[in-house]
């Protein structure tokens, strides 16, 4: 019997994404890596508030800034007409103010000859926010940004149509195809309940987005309420990662590479870690994976017993 077929899917898995993890090494130490990381450093770190009410507003956007940081530092004007999406800024004022003033050493009140604290003006940064508006990258045109790995993945699939109704099957929310202007490949929309896909690409890029929706559909799925924020959930570059990772693997199990597309995307996207947090989420990008390996290959073996 062959070594391939004596190992588990869930060793084929951990050999998978092992590989992934190699794969996003190499690509990090290399030159067009910190090229891109030039670029993406100056865009702003949006925080976990923020990135709900850009997903909310747009939920394909993928890279945004203001309109004069568009023009200013990425030569790139926002397309006219273009609706701004709004978040927060911060917005801080100074007062002055009388307060006691304090020793320097002991940070006891300073006395007077009468024994009374001695008071001082001093300013104080008041935190205040304001609504501003940023614009994605979709909705801008100019100078081009630099990329990582192949823009689009290119090929056919062994029985695709089989394999693609095994994915709607297994998908917790329906699967639609439409056309998406913004560039997307596709996205998953907690408010109406559904994955959209986007139609007339290849084979490869269309179950590779498809498993990469999902994945976001069964772990990403979160009410908007304020224990979502409590428990500090992931951000958007851990949703993003562990999703394009799942892609990865179990496009791998059954014979899809998309490596080129994926090792770029999943650098990008976890730009300021060591390994773009593919360490603190390899438990859960495993244990997806292999569920969802199984739910796919029971489903087509139940099709072809039918057939």
């Amino acid at each position: 019997m062959p070594e391939y077929e004596k190992k588990t899917d869930k060793e084929r898995v951990a050999e998978i994404t092992d590989k992934l993890e190699n794969g996003i090494k190499d690509l990090v130490n290399g030159d067009n890596f910190k090229k891109y990381l030039a670029t993406m450093s100056k865009f702003h770190n949006y925080s976990f508030n923020n990135t709900m009410l850009i997903a909310m507003q747009k939920p394909d956007a993928s890279l945004v800034a203001g309109y004069n940081t568009w023009k200013n530092k990425f030569e790139r004007s926002v397309n006219q007409g273009e609706k701004g999406i709004q978040i927060f800024a911060p917005s801080p004022y100074t007062i002055r103010k009388e307060q006691t003033k304090l020793d320097k050493d002991t940070q006891l009140p300073v006395l007077d000859k009468d024994g009374k604290p001695i008071t001082e003006e001093v300013e104080v940064k008041i935190p205040s926010f304001k609504v501003v508006s940023v614009f994605d990258v979709s909705q801008t045109n100019g100078k081009e940004l630099p990329t990582l790995g192949a823009d689009e993945l290119t090929g056919n699939v062994k029985d695709f149509e089989k394999f693609f109704a095994a994915l709607k099957e297994v998908s917790p929310v329906p699967i639609e195809f439409e056309k998406i202007d913004s560039g997307a490949k596709g996205y998953f929309s907690r408010d109406t309940q559904k994955i959209a896909i986007n139609e007339g690409m290849s084979e490869v890029q269309t179950i590779k987005t498809a498993v990469h929706e999902i994945a976001h559909s069964k772990l990403h799925d979160r009410a908007l309420k304020r224990s979502d924020i409590d428990e500090m959930p992931n951000d958007r570059n851990t949703e993003e990662v562990e999703a394009e990772s799942i892609a990865f693997t179990v496009c791998t199990h059954f014979g899809i590479d998309t490596s080129d597309y994926s090792f770029g995307y999943v650098a990008s996207w976890g730009s300021g870690k060591e390994v773009p947090e593919l360490k603190s989420s390899l438990e859960t990008i495993r244990a997806t994976s292999n569920e969802l390996i199984n739910s796919i290959t029971d489903v087509m073996q139940e099709r072809t017993k039918e057939q």
